[in-house]
């Protein structure tokens, strides 16, 4: 049996924060403790404040969630706020490990991650799953889903995404436990009986002619067909009568991002700065030689991707009751899309129906399942469903 709470709050400070989502997840779980729970915290929080808080107000036995860049759940949407998920189940186990020192070390953080977990170093019996939030400004987020990869044999179901920080990109948090940490990843382990779903998909689409990354050094784009990166984009505004500003360049990269030709598909990265050598840094890396493609798309192609992924996620279920849901969407696709954001919301809540979610808008998504592209993403949404 399987029991869940889906909680937001927007109280003022963290104290008070916490204590109404714990007082609400008691309150749904008919005053029992949950056996995990999994917070979304905007940065205006105290997030050490709030932790303690909720976790005196309904001690549960595994914490952990990161700051976000925008919380939401299937009844609530806003910046500014915190939303949970709480459950309580039989046929789950639950433990979350920690990892500090990305910049540094990600084979030692993710050997740190995966110390935690119950199931890393035994006969895989049942399903195996795990939620990864990392410190996205951190960078080397692809390297990390490769090092856990590589700690788990493979026979990890990855998903999440990249903490944020309100589109400030000044410091984004994890959290295991009370424990708050930057340039650090969170994993939490789910054991279950039955399977658990993910879905994946964007709806961005080719824009440009196909163009070779001549020039890049980790995430910063030096020079597209040997010309200066920012001289490419400038180009496909002149094609496409785009207004593109050297001095706010933001606005144009929202809706024109890159697309990596992968051979099935496009994985996303977003732009986020021009430099003074005409090179562009974007939110992930992205390797020389690679071939891309400057990728647009529409309110109607978001809301139909991040549908697409949630059936992706059901049909994944094989045949289990969808009980309660996580989403992960990029902070870029709520910006681009303002209040239209609610129509992604809307349509994972039509395919899911009385499934209830929670989620919040990350710096990247992080997706590693069988059948799909794998590691870390930009302008995706990433549905995972937990059975009933």
């Amino acid at each position: 049996m399987t029991q869940s709470a889906v909680v937001s709050t927007n109280a003022e400070d963290g104290q008070m924060a916490g204590a109404s989502l714990g007082k609400q997840i008691i309150d749904q779980l008919g005053g029992h403790s949950p056996d995990v729970l999994i917070l979304f915290i905007s940065p205006k929080y105290d997030a050490s404040a709030l932790l303690r808080s909720v976790e005196a107000a309904c001690s549960p036995k595994v914490m952990m969630g990161c700051s976000s860049a925008g919380e939401f759940t299937n009844h609530s949407q806003g910046v500014g706020q915190a939303s949970a998920v709480a459950i309580r189940s039989n046929e789950m186990r639950f433990a979350c490990g920690m990892g500090r020192g990305i910049k540094a070390n990600r084979t030692e953080v993710a050997k740190s991650m995966v110390a935690s977990f119950q199931g890393a170093n035994q006969q895989k019996a049942g399903y195996s799953s795990a939620l990864i939030l990392t410190d996205a400004l951190a960078g080397h987020a692809d390297e990390l889903i490769e090092e856990l990869t590589l700690c788990t044999g493979g026979n990890y179901l990855f998903f999440g995404g990249g903490a944020g920080d309100d589109a400030n990109f000044a410091r984004t948090q994890v959290f295991c436990g009370t424990d708050v940490a930057s340039d650090a990843a969170v994993g939490l382990e789910i054991l279950s009986t039955k399977p658990i779903g993910v879905g994946v998909q964007h709806g961005w689409n080719p824009a440009s002619d196909r163009m070779r990354v001549t020039a890049a050094e980790g995430s910063c784009v030096i020079s597209l067909n040997a010309i200066p990166a920012v001289e490419a984009f400038e180009d496909h505004a002149s094609r496409t009568g785009q207004q593109f500003d050297r001095n706010d360049p933001v606005p144009f990269f929202l809706h024109n991002i890159l697309g990596i030709d992968t051979g099935q598909g496009f994985k996303l990265r977003v732009p986020l700065a021009i430099n003074e050598d005409g090179s562009i840094s974007c939110a992930a890396e992205i390797p020389p030689g690679a071939v891309v493609c400057i990728m647009s798309t529409d309110a109607v192609s978001a809301g139909e991707a991040a549908a697409t992924a949630a059936r992706a996620a059901l049909k994944r279920l094989n045949g289990a009751e969808p009980h309660v849901a996580l989403f992960f969407d990029c902070v870029a696709t709520r910006l681009r899309l303002g209040r239209e954001f609610g129509t992604e919301l809307k349509a994972v809540e039509e395919v899911l129906g009385p499934a209830q979610f929670a989620g919040c808008n990350t710096y990247g998504q992080v997706a590693r399942a069988e059948g799909q592209f794998s590691g870390f993403h930009n302008c995706t949404a990433v549905v995972c469903v937990l059975p009933r």
